[in-house]
């Protein structure tokens, strides 16, 4: 199914750091550009997303979220009410995981992949702040800030930082011992970007969701969640895919319909840090890069080494 020596020859071109492939949970190919890769903690990017996804459904499963279809102004109605457009009042948790909420947010646009809010004193609040140019919940924009909000929506609801309730029902069932998870000026994990993990521990949480939920045989998020957050709702760019709930889906084959067996997901981060699922061959496959001039460049040369 995956031609190896393709793999490899392209990855050596590139600046790839470490690349596991895992089928059935056990390894069958491993690259590390040096031997410091093996342990050292890789700035994850846009990969905290999924990892957020998940704790989204860990904490539905909890009852810290009672539905996902909550407005978000009913957890931080002091920051709705500085705002003039009533539209605004209509943004729930789904709209934030879908990134469907409308506000107009250029990150792969004119702000080419960087969204300035890093540089406000309050993230949330330069978020909100931002006008609505389409209807809430009609249109994917890949916003970085709807993954800050939620990471708020977890911390008011489960009173924890999320770094903690990750660590207490994530990381530490999953056997993660180093990880870093950098905040905001206002004390709010960074839900876009903030995440830190060995390659092996990415692949924990990439066999988490290939095993629907479960790892050593102990539920940690229900398989609905697995199945609704990967489910392709909204096509999105040409060059990724569709989007899901903080995860993107595509096809193995994309002349074909999306079937079981055509269906891959992935975690994908600034620079070419990747966790990719593929249910149907059991398969995982982990990159770490550093090749922020063309973030997509893995996720071509992985597609290309699939035959099909």
């Amino acid at each position: 199914m995956i031609d190896f020596d393709y793999l490899k020859r392209e990855i050596k071109k590139e600046k790839v750091t470490s690349l596991l492939v895992y089928q059935k949970g056990n390894s069958i190919f491993e690259y590390y550009k040096n031997n410091k890769q093996r342990e050292k903690v890789h700035k994850m990017n846009s990969c905290t997303k999924s990892v957020l996804s998940i704790l989204v459904g860990i904490a539905l499963g909890k009852k810290h979220l009672t539905s996902i279809h909550l407005p978000v102004y009913t957890f931080f109605p002091e920051l709705f009410k500085e705002q003039t457009d009533s539209r605004k009042l209509d943004i729930t948790i789904y709209h934030l995981l879908t990134m469907t909420d409308g506000l107009d947010f250029p990150e792969f646009g004119e702000w080419n992949s960087f969204a300035p809010m890093v540089y406000h004193p309050n993230i949330m609040k330069f978020v909100l702040e931002r006008p609505i140019i389409h209807p809430v919940g009609t249109y994917m924009n890949y916003n970085s800030g709807c993954s800050h909000i939620l990471s708020a929506i977890l911390q008011k609801v489960t009173n924890m930082k999320t770094e903690e309730f990750a660590n207490k029902y994530l990381f530490k069932p999953l056997g993660i011992k180093e990880f870093n998870w950098y905040s905001d000026n206002m004390n709010i994990n960074k839900g876009a970007d903030g995440l830190v993990l060995k390659a092996t521990d990415m692949m924990k949480i990439g066999q988490l969701m290939l095993q629907n939920g479960v790892y050593n045989n102990k539920r940690i998020v229900s398989e609905e969640w697995i199945k609704t957050s990967t489910t392709p709702y909204f096509k999105t760019y040409e060059l990724i895919g569709y989007y899901g709930m903080h995860w993107w889906i595509n096809k193995l084959d994309d002349k074909q319909y999306f079937t079981y067996e055509n269906t891959y997901h992935f975690a994908l981060g600034f620079g070419g840090q990747y966790i990719f699922i593929y249910p149907k061959e059991e398969i995982v496959i982990v990159i770490t890069s550093e090749i922020y001039e063309n973030s997509l460049l893995p996720l071509r040369i992985v597609q290309k080494s699939f035959l099909i």
